[in-house]
């Protein structure tokens, strides 16, 4: 590689955010997302690469807290904004990029490092595993209804605007962290990732909606939404798109998830974005007329193995060596013996034989719960080398609710 890679000056920030948005299709972001962006970059974690004075090479991190089995919020780098200009490929860059990344990550102490993939073949090899999956439903609110659970008529709703609604859906949000893994602890200005609203995302929607669920006035939920009225020669086909739902507690959720499929000239009620398990998807008399989809979201990655295992706890008792692969980041590599359960755990470096034989990006998917390792050894990625220990480990590592990253970075 003959390009120079370098952490960004605040006064390149507009080129770097530039080549971003090129690498990515060259539509410019709005005017308020840019200025959030620049607002919420922490130039000492962003990487330029420069082919004389032109950036040709992207790579930014945010400094999150991620929950993870057991509830504790984990320190992670949030990888983002990674981009290789077209005229530049297969020289090396994204692999300089993401070595100078990883080490600088190691060098902060954060066990963990995470992203959302645009294209998800790409970090695999870097070391990162498809840790949790999000859902996505489109509701035919013609022939759908809802069975909702006592205590739903108690709640109140009311519309306010986005900005009166702003703080108490941050405090609902906030109450909601910890409750599955993979949640991020917003720092102060991530709440205006949720407002970003510009004209020409909505796609002819109406401005983004907020309903407040309320019951002794107290605020227990919200929803944010658009509507987008259609009409055909048989009447109103409109269809409402849901931004942002969170409740604290089922009678809350199952009445806003009526408000929105009751809401008048619509027939159709989408959400891009909700936990694999989510609690809706027993709330419908007809889950067939929900056309439901599944993608892949957070991809984890252990920077360092110890820290990371220790730092959660486990569904049942376990006691078990992992031989470990790790070419990308070598410190990683060798047998660890990990014994936690639904309290504490540890992992050391260990001379015993080992029992599991993995790479660090099965342990990165495998690590909030939400993907089994005997389905990771069904595909020849893990190797059970006690018998008995895939089961036990499989178990240990398992979590009650599927983990779920609520927005993107």
């Amino acid at each position: 590689m003959t390009t120079q890679l370098r952490v960004l000056q605040r006064s390149e920030w507009d080129q770097w955010y530039g080549k971003l948005e090129r690498a990515f299709g060259g539509v410019a972001d709005s005017r308020q997302e840019r200025r959030l962006f620049e607002s919420l970059t922490e130039l000492d974690r962003s990487l330029a690469a420069w082919d004389g004075d032109e950036c040709v090479g992207t790579a930014g991190a945010f400094t999150f807290q991620v929950s993870v089995p057991g509830g504790a919020m984990v320190p992670a780098a949030g990888v983002t904004m990674v981009s290789v200009a077209a005229t530049h490929r297969r020289r090396g860059i994204l692999t300089a990029m993401m070595r100078r990344q990883l080490d600088d990550v190691r060098a902060l102490g954060e066990p963990l490092a995470v992203l959302t993939a645009s294209e998800p073949v790409i970090y695999g090899r870097f070391g990162y595993g498809t840790a949790s999956h999000q859902m996505s439903v489109e509701i035919d609110s013609s022939r759908v209804r809802l069975l909702v659970p006592p205590g739903t008529d108690d709640v109140r709703l009311r519309f306010v605007t986005v900005e009166e609604g702003a703080d108490a859906c941050e405090r609902v949000y906030r109450r909601t962290i910890g409750s599955r893994p993979g949640m991020l602890a917003r720092t102060p200005g991530w709440e205006g990732l949720a407002l970003l609203d510009p004209p020409s995302e909505r796609e002819g929607a109406s401005p983004m909606q907020c309903v407040l669920a309320e019951r002794d006035g107290e605020v227990v939920g919200y929803v944010r939404f658009h509507n987008k009225p259609e009409w055909s020669p048989a009447g109103p086909e409109g269809s409402v798109s849901v931004r942002h739902i969170d409740a604290l507690d089922p009678a809350a959720y199952a009445a806003l998830w009526r408000f929105l499929c009751e809401i008048d000239l619509t027939s159709t009620v989408q959400a891009r974005n909700r936990p694999v398990d989510d609690p809706l998807l027993h709330l419908v008399t007809d889950v067939r007329r929900c056309n439901v989809r599944l993608r892949d979201s957070l991809h984890v990655r252990l920077v360092d193995v110890g820290a990371a295992l220790a730092a959660r706890t486990y569904q049942a008792q376990v006691d078990v060596v992992l031989d470990v692969e790790d070419a990308f980041c070598p410190w990683n590599g060798g047998r660890w013996r990990l014994t936690g359960d639904a309290k504490a755990a540890s992992c050391e470096r260990t001379e015993d034989a080992a029992e599991l034989a993995l790479s660090v990006r099965e342990l990165g998917a495998a690590y909030l719960g939400g993907v089994s390792l005997s389905s990771l050894a069904g595909a020849g990625r893990v190797r059970e080398l006690r018998e008995g220990a895939l089961a036990e480990a499989d178990v240990a590592f398992g979590s009650a609710v599927a983990p779920w990253l609520p927005h993107g970075f």
